[in-house]
């Protein structure tokens, strides 16, 4: 029997709580929009622009539904999985991703302050990296871009950020070291990415 009541330690409902009783309850599915709504939204925008995110970001909620009876009810936070299914669904949308970031490149930065070595925040934002962090964007191969985004932009660990593109973590690790490498030679060998792996 799935167990739907909130932890006695916190007093919330998990996701997979949730999306447990979804499957008797369907209307139950309507909370986990209503968590994680703005977080996915945010992120569509973030790599489309704000035309295509509400399409997708709502879509990203249907294929959920109808795939909720796969979701592995042993991870409490549904955050990765959306995330993977937001970033398959932008896949579909890469020439507008692509055409976004380009424009971004050539867009001035507003605001841009600061040594990008001296940053307190150790992930990338578009508001520090501006167009030039764009420009490289736009160069990476789309698995090394998803990769990247989902741990700068949607927050994600190493290991949420391989369940939601469904790879090992070594995989992870290797992308990531491999992305670094090339953003360094992008900005004079200062990474303005600054992720971390002893952090995660």
């Amino acid at each position: 029997m799935i167990d739907t009541y909130p932890h006695s330690d916190t007093g919330e409902v998990s996701d997979s709580q949730t999306i447990g009783a979804s499957l008797t309850d369907p209307e139950r599915f309507a909370e986990i929009f209503h968590r994680h709504w703005d977080e996915i939204h945010r992120y569509v925008a973030r790599r489309l622009g704000p035309e295509a995110a509400e399409d997708v970001g709502a879509e990203t909620f249907a294929v959920a539904f109808r795939s909720r009876e796969r979701y592995n009810l042993d991870r409490p936070d549904a955050r990765p999985w959306l995330y993977g299914i937001a970033t398959n669904l932008i896949g579909q949308h890469r020439r507008a991703e692509r055409r976004r970031h380009q424009l971004l490149a050539r867009t001035p930065a507003e605001g841009e302050t600061g040594s990008f070595t001296d940053g307190s925040d150790a992930r990338v934002t578009a508001e520090l990296l501006g167009p030039r962090i764009a420009s490289v964007l736009t160069n990476l191969s789309a698995a090394d871009r998803d990769l990247l985004l989902l741990i700068a932009w949607a927050d994600l660990t190493y290991e949420e950020a391989a369940e939601a593109l469904r790879v090992p973590m070594g995989t992870v690790r290797s992308r990531l070291h491999r992305i670094r490498k090339k953003v360094r030679r992008a900005f004079g060998n200062a990474d303005p990415t600054r992720l971390q792996e002893e952090d995660r």
